[in-house]
């Protein structure tokens, strides 16, 4: 069986912002900012390499391309010290490659530009969830009458049990825990797959589309949402 993801929430984050570019800077901290996240930026690689080492942030947004010093440097320096900060590598470079040297490197996910506000936030969040310890009198969750029960890994609508092959519990735990925020294709890839596959793959439209099946039964409101353009989102 494939063990499902396990996610914890923190409110505020404080992130370190190391970007040489002073509009995406900007555009970063203003987006963060009314998200009600702390930020602090600096424009170079050794200036945020000290930041890196000495602050007490909860996750890094790390532009791969600076001066004085690259964000794949930063991120080896920064493993190798022992320093285990979340990091979230920005990179023009997007070829498959590029991002397998980028997370071998140390990053928890990487992220191409340009790229939409929304997904980096929630890849931030992704990444906080992650790393931060989980409730243990977490065990099940709730959207309207779907509930997911996380010990004994069943679903049921009402008094209707679902049949849930592991992957589409993965799924519909995912949803459910982002429930009325837009996931992404690559999102689901990345959080459900844990990896990076082609953003064009069908493989997840196959996998909604026999989840919707389950768990919208004839005469029930529809759970899911398909949002033209941007991924889904789980009605709540």
């Amino acid at each position: 069986m494939v063990s499902g993801p396990r996610f914890a929430y923190i409110d505020i984050m404080r992130i370190l912002i190391i970007e040489d570019d002073a509009s995406t800077a900007g555009f970063l901290e203003k987006g963060l900012g009314e998200a009600g996240h702390s930020t602090t930026w600096v424009k170079t690689g050794v200036e945020g390499l000290s930041h890196a080492l000495d602050g007490p942030y909860d996750v890094i947004i790390l532009d791969r391309m600076l001066p004085e010093l690259d964000g794949i440097s930063i991120l080896k320096t920064m493993r190798s010290n022992n320093v285990q900060t979340p990091v979230l590598l920005l990179s023009a470079l997007g070829q498959t490659d590029h991002r397998i040297e980028g997370l071998r490197a140390g990053a928890d996910d990487y992220l191409t530009k340009p790229f939409v506000f929304s997904e980096l936030l929630a890849r931030l969040e992704a990444i906080m969830r992650r790393s931060a310890p989980v409730s243990q009198d977490e065990t099940t969750l709730k959207v309207q009458d779907l509930t997911l029960d996380l010990m004994t890994r069943t679903a049921t609508r009402g008094t209707r049990r679902i049949e849930l092959q592991p992957r589409e519990f993965q799924i519909l735990e995912y949803l459910m825990r982002t429930a009325g925020r837009i996931v992404t294709r690559t999102m689901l890839l990345e959080n459900v797959w844990d990896y990076h596959f082609d953003p064009q793959t069908n493989v997840i439209d196959v996998h909604i589309s026999r989840l919707r099946k389950k768990i919208d039964a004839p005469g029930e409101t529809p759970l899911i949402q398909t949002v033209r353009g941007a991924g889904y989102r789980m009605v709540k």
